[in-house]
């Protein structure tokens, strides 16, 4: 077996909030280097901005990606020009900071195309001023999407020390949720996290399917989805010979996951899944871009503007998203995505 190290693009997330302390703070420490070859992109002076807050440096060289720039050490870098030093005004959502966390995306994006890097870790972006810039998705993971060309089913993943989540509807309105939930819908959130599992190194991934009603519909009494919707798609599954089983109370599923019964929950909406995890361990949290063909993953908290720019900002999740992305790279190439438990 190969051991060659992944090559994985790194970009800065919006320079007003922490992604570029939390990028200093990653790649400070030696064990980076030695966990994967990464291509950093953005313009120096963001990441210089990174090394004033955190009080941490990192050296990177210059490099040319199309050559073999793994050879560039410790840490290759791809210059960019999307933001003068005076635009970034630390802790406020400004169009000029969207406009930077875009375009060091798509350059990373070609890179992945173009089979130079091998997967993307990205600091946090916001959204409004994603917007604010001009991005025409839902968010990130629509553009990347499309940017790449995906036409099958995608769904942002969340992991969380073993702990994995997926979900039927995401950023949608709550009241349009139990009309938007379908047999499809979470037969497809079933498929995408056991392939992520898989990839992930979990030979047979043990899955458990949220109720979306109280106490599971209380045998249609709060509902009739469990009965007529989720069961069926848990069958269905089951039927495929997945290790899949529910419906189960969104106030307990939760309980079978801590106590390393199963190694993910299918939810039925966005903070259904959310809510747990973050309790569990919002320092921790990683978002991994399921669906997409090579694996992307970021911290599953935001720009946290409330701290940027004082230095404090936690790493423990961008060294979790490292972790996850260095792990996916390494198993993706091999044929059929799977390492032992």
């Amino acid at each position: 077996m190969s051991m060659r190290k992944p090559k994985l693009a790194l970009i800065p997330g919006d320079p007003s909030g922490i992604g570029p302390e939390l990028v200093a703070k990653l790649l400070s420490n030696p064990e980076s280097a030695e966990k994967a070859d990464i291509l950093v992109i953005g313009d120096s002076h963001v990441f210089e901005l990174g090394e004033e807050q955190s009080g941490a440096a990192f050296a990177k060289v210059a490099c040319d990606p199309t050559s073999d720039w793994t050879r560039a050490g410790p840490y290759a870098w791809y210059e960019t020009d999307t933001i003068d030093r005076d635009d970034i005004a630390v802790a406020r959502v400004r169009r000029a900071s969207g406009a930077c966390a875009l375009n060091c995306l798509s350059t990373a994006l070609d890179f992945l195309k173009d089979g130079i890097v091998e997967g993307l870790l990205f600091a946090p972006f916001n959204k409004e001023a994603l917007h604010l810039a001009g991005l025409g998705h839902n968010d990130e993971l629509h553009f990347i999407a499309d940017y790449l060309g995906v036409e099958n089913y995608i769904s942002e993943v969340n992991a969380m020390d073993g702990i994995w989540t997926s979900r039927a509807t995401s950023h949608i309105a709550l009241r349009d949720v139990a009309d938007t939930v379908s047999e499809d819908r979470i037969c497809e959130a079933v498929l995408l996290i056991h392939d992520l599992l898989r990839r992930s190194g979990i030979k047979r991934p043990r899955i458990s399917v949220a109720a979306l009603n109280p106490h599971a519909g209380d045998g249609g009494n709060f509902g009739r989805e469990e009965i007529e919707v989720i069961r069926p798609a848990v069958e269905k599954m089951a039927a495929r010979q997945l290790a899949v089983d529910g419906p189960w109370p969104s106030d307990t599923v939760f309980l079978k996951a801590k106590a390393g019964e199963i190694d993910a929950v299918v939810t039925m909406y966005h903070d259904q899944g959310q809510i747990a995890l973050k309790l569990m361990g919002f320092d921790r949290g990683v978002s991994v871009l399921g669906g997409l063909p090579v694996p992307v993953a970021t911290p599953a908290h935001g720009t946290a503007f409330d701290i940027a720019g004082k230095g404090v900002a936690d790493v423990k999740a961008m060294c979790a998203a490292f972790g996850t992305v260095c792990e996916m790279a390494g198993n993706w190439r091999k044929a059929d995505g799977v390492t032992t438990r």
